[in-house]
């Protein structure tokens, strides 16, 4: 068994499941270990937005009675995870970041928390996001921004940027994240996390609050490939509760990442990802990154998927008219919050509705609802959103003809590295040019990973090193991932987030959301 450190927050998920099988920890204490950790260091973070402290504890004290009593467990049974906000949680508030939905309490569990809990994986909260999931900083969260553990004034990427943040300050050794046009992949790289956006229908979208149905895939977020692999498994496969959900088995992604090898493999480093606009030190380490699987055993080829520069065009229309129609459910009438109008006596319904809608939505939700209703009113419905429809097959059919010269394609997750905190948050344009080269994954259905590659050199923050699949070779990720995860530890002499500063210990960290039991 793999060396445990002092510090258990520290230890992979991996090594901790070997420690939790063989009975050298009880997850009793591996819980309480992260708690602790949670309470020391998140209110300079602010990555969770809930923190259920009984539960997580009486989750993870039944696993030590089943374990005790030998019943067989799961491999990552007795393992704390945490879980984004996006996802609904019986009896644990639900919030997607919003006002909308403030102090919601779901009566049931996503068909993902539902696999956790019977995996026996405690769950030690609900993380922060930007609101609906709209966003790539977290600033949108109408709690308040997260902060990026490598430099607290820093974002940590969005949405899902209070999952990445709980990783990278070891806060929780694992935690699930969504991704709709990057929302996994663009948070691990800021972090020097690892993640990864499933198929499309590999994971079930049941019980996830939705922003673009075609789009939204639920997926997996750890420190390392084979801790993301391990999760990958438990919450992977068939829902019949999703119509969208694949009835086939969840690829071999923990052999994959076992294996970790890339020799005689084709990857396809992608023209259009790269160049203009990408940091230079973005660029080094990436080129850093392909000499390595090179030096492992790949064939490196360039591919070109011209229609990718249409890709954030395509998407910007796409989702926002989706997300129109799926935040139309939030109107007062039926759940969550409720406004009255000021100075109506007898408010109609269409009064409360409006009232309700520019209270309980953000800047940003406004402006995409706004952005889609628009794109789909009469006259323009095919102006744009059919436009972008064709457009969308145009991309997954460059990467059909990509995925027939090559296994895999790889370019940067994110042209930079982590801005500032407020650099971008008047400039819609500007952030979101951050998912630029993860928007063609979601528009055509594949999966996309994230590890991190390095450091950059002009300002010492992580890169993410992304790798793109055919659509159920999932597996595929895995394998060149962990491959290379292995040669970057050997380059870096560990692990790149063991480069990590120190965090401030600041206390029990409040929100205005309620985090406590």
């Amino acid at each position: 068994m793999t060396d445990l450190p002092t510090d258990l927050t520290r230890a992979t998920a991996a090594v901790l499941a070997e420690a939790l099988a063989s009975k050298t920890i009880s997850s009793v204490e591996l819980t309480q270990a992260h708690l602790d950790r949670i309470e020391a260091v998140d209110g300079a973070v602010h990555a969770y937005l809930h923190v259920d402290h009984e539960g997580a504890l009486a989750a993870a004290r039944g696993i030590d009675d089943r374990r005790s009593s030998r019943e067989a467990l799961g491999v990552l049974a007795g393992v704390p995870i945490a879980v984004k906000d996006v996802m609904a949680t019986r009896g644990l508030p639900t919030t997607c970041g919003s006002k909308m939905l403030e102090g919601w309490i779901p009566p049931y569990d996503a068909t993902v928390v539902t696999k956790l809990r019977e995996a026996g994986l405690p769950i030690l909260g609900k993380t922060n996001m930007d609101e609906f999931a709209m966003g790539s900083s977290t600033e949108h969260s109408a709690y308040g921004p997260s902060h990026n553990p490598w430099d607290l004034e820093r974002i940590p990427g969005g949405s899902g940027g209070g999952s990445s943040s709980v990783l990278a300050s070891f806060q929780s050794p694992l935690a699930t994240g969504t991704d709709t046009g990057g929302s996994i992949r663009q948070p691990a790289a800021v972090t020097a996390t690892v993640g990864t956006k499933p198929t499309y229908g590999g994971v079930s979208r049941y019980g996830l609050v939705a922003l673009a149905s075609s789009l939204d895939q639920a997926g997996p977020c750890g420190r390392t490939v084979l801790d993301t692999a391990l999760l990958h498994a438990v919450m992977g496969g068939h829902d019949p509760m999703d119509s969208t959900s694949i009835d086939a088995p969840v690829p071999a992604v923990v052999e994959a990442a076992r294996r970790a090898d890339v020799k005689g493999l084709r990857i396809g480093v992608v023209k259009e990802l790269g160049g203009e606009g990408y940091q230079a030190g973005v660029r080094s380490r990436f080129e850093e990154s392909v000499q390595l699987l090179v030096d492992l055993g790949a064939e490196v080829v360039e591919v070109s998927c011209p229609n990718f520069e249409y890709a954030l065009a395509a998407y910007y229309l796409i989702l926002p008219s989706e997300a129109s129609s799926n935040l139309a459910k939030f109107d007062a009438m039926r759940y969550g919050m409720r406004v009255l109008p000021e100075g109506v006596d007898a408010p109609s319904a269409e009064q409360v509705m409006s009232a309700t809608r520019d209270a309980g939505f953000g800047p940003e939700v406004k402006r995409r609802i706004i952005l889609g209703t628009y794109a789909l009113s009469s006259g323009y419905y095919d102006a744009y959103y059919g436009s972008a429809q064709k457009v969308r097959t145009l991309i997954a059919q460059d990467f059909d003809a990509a995925f027939g010269q090559v296994d895999v394609l790889v370019s940067p997750t994110a042209p930079t590295t982590a801005f500032k905190l407020g650099d971008k948050l008047d400039d819609p344009m500007a952030m979101y040019l951050n998912d630029i080269a993860t928007i063609p994954a979601n528009l055509a259905g594949v999966p996309g990973m994230s590890l991190p590659s390095g450091l950059a050199e002009e300002d010492g923050l992580p890169v993410g090193f992304q790798i793109l699949a055919p659509a159920m070779q999932d597996d595929r990720l895995y394998a060149v991932g962990a491959a290379l995860e292995g040669a970057l530890t050997d380059r870096w002499g560990g692990p790149i987030l063991d480069g990590i500063p120190d965090l401030p210990s600041a206390g029990a960290a409040g929100s205005s959301n309620a985090k406590g039991a």
